[in-house]
């Protein structure tokens, strides 16, 4: 009988350890049909943080799961993680439409944010502490959920992206759309980029997500200029200017860019780094503070 107990307590144990990534179906107003994943740690911490992470053009949620080490550290740190997918125009996000653009407009955007709300109050997380992070079109979203929805976001990292706005009235939202004026490196002033981030919400007047913008050198896609316009964009919002560059962080193939004290605002740009930057997750870690 002890014998049966003892292993019976074990494969209890042993069953425990279960967690995996997990459709949910039913998670709100979803205007654009797209999916939504998510990964739940056996061991969660007390009021959660959670980390909105979202897949390149023609990625899934499934496939950013596997894209990088962040669900290790969900297990260490007990946050939760959030995988939208879209199966729309060739799986991009739709960084291009009004919608989105705009504050409570709909599109993806709104989409993702129920997904948001949804896991706040299912796992009582800690709404003063969702991140956002992507590559690519992910990393558009990233910086269009920032200015979309300040009041849903504290902070986001995006990996080869583009500013808020800057696909803006564009037919496509696609690396095979005919206009590609954007991901070229479309320039604005800082003035007239942080514009189309307070736009989005207009008579806001609350706190604004920090940012990390990290990119390429050598990145033919999406150019690096994208980066720097991404930057005068956040630096402006958050009313911080270039305080240092540091070579060699966090490699030696990398410059950081430090605005203000660096806890709002940095750049971080690869020499000889294509299309996409890898996901640094120790770095974003710590500037999410988690």
């Amino acid at each position: 009988m002890l014998a049966r107990t003892v292993l019976a307590l074990a494969a209890a144990a042993v069953g425990g350890m279960c967690a995996s990534l997990q459709q949910v179906t039913n998670f709100g107003n979803n205007p654009t049909k797209i999916n939504m994943y998510i990964y739940v740690p056996d061991k969660l911490a007390a009021k959660p943080a959670v980390i909105v992470a979202l897949h390149p053009c023609g990625g899934t949620g499934p496939q950013w799961y596997s894209g990088t080490r962040l669900p290790s550290y969900a297990d260490k740190s007990g946050f939760i993680l959030i995988y939208p997918g879209t199966p729309n125009y060739s799986n991009c996000w739709d960084v291009n439409a009004a919608t989105s653009l705009t504050h409570l407009g709909g599109g993806d955007a709104l989409g993702i944010v129920n997904m948001v709300n949804y896991t706040l109050a299912k796992y009582s997380a800690d709404a003063t502490r969702v991140y956002a992070m992507g590559s690519s079109s992910g990393a558009m979203m990233t910086n269009v959920l920032a200015g979309s929805y300040p009041d849903v976001f504290e902070a986001g990292a995006a990996y080869s992206g583009v500013a808020h706005a800057c696909f803006a009235g564009a037919a496509g939202n696609t690396p095979f759309a005919a206009n590609q004026t954007c991901a070229q490196g479309l320039q604005h002033t800082p003035q007239e980029w942080g514009n189309f981030v307070r736009n989005s919400f207009p008579g806001y007047t609350g706190r604004r997500p920090r940012m990390q913008i990290i990119h390429g050198l050598a990145d033919t896609l999406v150019r690096p200029q994208c980066a720097y316009e991404a930057l005068k964009q956040w630096s402006n919002v958050l009313g911080v200017s270039l305080a240092q560059n540091v070579t060699g962080v966090p490699s030696a193939a990398y410059t950081q860019m430090i605005y203000g004290d660096g806890t709002k605002l940095m750049g971080f740009f690869g020499k000889g780094v294509g299309h996409t930057a890898p996901v640094n997750e120790v770095e974003m870690l710590k500037f999410f503070n988690l």
